[in-house]
């Protein structure tokens, strides 16, 4: 398996010399500004004690607090952290949000823990670490296997160890505790306004367009809700289970209905199997990969047909991956603009947060679409202007406004 961090390393490198950085800029940006590893002991429900291993890495904070999500994945490890930390900092910097980047994770497997377990393992962390986060230093929130009812154990945990209230420390809340409207589903609807962008650009007609989505979490799910209400077609669907497909389009409804009845996609009524590799070299006119990293690499780039590719996971495609995309006239919608839609809006709920002032779930959607819409516009200027692919253009952006920030800080 390639490691995330070598590749988030390699995209610095690449755009380093775009953008003419002298060599020790781009070593003070190659490796993130803090690593905390942390063990954390937990009383199971039979009455054992199990040690965790728990991660946060603050990678750069030059443009403001960092900020990022928090996973539970039985194969979490340091340079994963690391790498989605990278991106977290690019991602803040092109959507223009007053952040840096950060991640965090546990090697645990949320699927074999009990409620019980799982609120005592995240209060754990937030013991861990609490010294080092904070609405001015360290802004967590929901990723992979946690939701919004982690992100209210650890505010609460949080809250008792500062002994005041403090709703702006975490993003991804329940509603009812400070959460944002539109928060759930922005991630995804941020996919689909990324889409809606690029199908102006490259002339294709969203309406009966064909969509395969690998990925069927929150993401995927919420990206397929928004484009089938743009009049796109899903014609095939993943989980970790395996896929779907029906060239004739399948009800997005009737799906997200079968996987919570019995708990993934497989069966789903005029549907046939394929696995998540076929689904990615699937004749269609736009790809979600919407699952892992490393999905689209230089064994199978050339067999992708879509036209359009738009990165809701992070990292699903490998360097090697990239160049022949785009030697084939591929257009890829990077991670870093295409998912920014779940941290801007946990921007909207920080501010909302700070000032005690809530908006309506249309206010967020509006002020949603018209910061990705202008960060589209200007990676496409970039990319065109210095005749480079999307994500070097988006990283060119990205870096250079933290390096300017680095610079009138006097880092550099």
């Amino acid at each position: 398996m390639e490691n995330p961090f070598l590749n988030a390393q390699k995209q610095i490198e690449k755009t380093a010399k775009k953008l003419n950085l002298n060599k020790n800029i781009v070593e003070l940006l190659k490796e993130p500004m803090r690593i905390i590893q942390v063990r954390i002991p937990i009383k199971m429900d039979d009455g054992t004690i199990k040690t965790f291993t728990g991660f946060r890495v603050q990678y750069n904070n030059a443009r403001g607090p960092t900020k990022g999500g928090i996973r539970y994945h039985p194969n979490e490890n340091l340079d994963t952290v690391k790498a989605l930390a990278a991106w977290m900092t690019w991602k803040c910097s092109i959507a223009d949000i007053p952040f840096g980047g950060a991640k965090g994770g546990i090697i645990c497997n949320p699927k074999e823990m009990s409620q019980n377990e799982l609120e005592r393992l995240s209060r754990g962390y937030i013991k861990a670490i609490a010294e080092f986060i904070g609405p001015d230093k360290d802004i967590p929130a929901p990723d992979v296997y946690t939701n919004p009812q982690t992100m209210a154990w650890m505010l609460d945990e949080y809250e008792k160890i500062t002994r005041k209230n403090s709703p702006a420390v975490i993003t991804g809340k329940p509603l009812e505790i400070g959460g944002s409207k539109g928060r759930t589903k922005a991630t995804g609807f941020g996919v689909a306004i990324t889409i809606r962008e690029a199908a102006k650009k490259v002339g294709l007609n969203l309406n009966g367009a064909k969509v395969a989505i690998q990925g069927f979490g929150n993401v995927g799910m919420y990206a397929a809700i928004a484009l089938e209400q743009m009049g796109a077609k899903v014609i095939a669907l993943s989980d970790s289970k395996g896929g779907i497909y029906n060239p004739d389009g399948i009800s997005v409804e009737k799906a997200i209905k079968h996987k919570q009845e019995n708990g993934s996609l497989k069966g789903l009524e005029g549907t046939k199997e394929i696995s998540n590799s076929e689904l990615l070299e699937l004749e269609c006119d736009i790809l979600i990969p919407a699952a892992l990293e490393n999905q689209i690499t230089k064994e199978n780039a050339n067999k992708i047909k879509a036209k359009i590719i738009a990165e809701a996971a992070n990292g699903p495609t490998t360097p090697e991956a990239d160049e022949i995309l785009y030697k084939n006239g591929k257009f890829l919608i990077p991670d870093i603009l295409c998912n920014a839609g779940g941290v801007i809006v946990s921007y909207f709920e920080w501010v909302q947060n700070r000032t005690g002032e809530y908006w309506s779930e249309e206010e967020v959607d509006k002020k949603l679409d018209e910061k990705l819409t202008r960060a589209f516009s200007k990676m496409v200027e970039v990319a065109e202007k210095e005749k480079v692919d999307n994500r070097t253009a988006a990283y060119m952006i990205a870096i250079k406004k933290v390096v300017n920030a680095m610079k009138l800080k006097g880092w550099i």
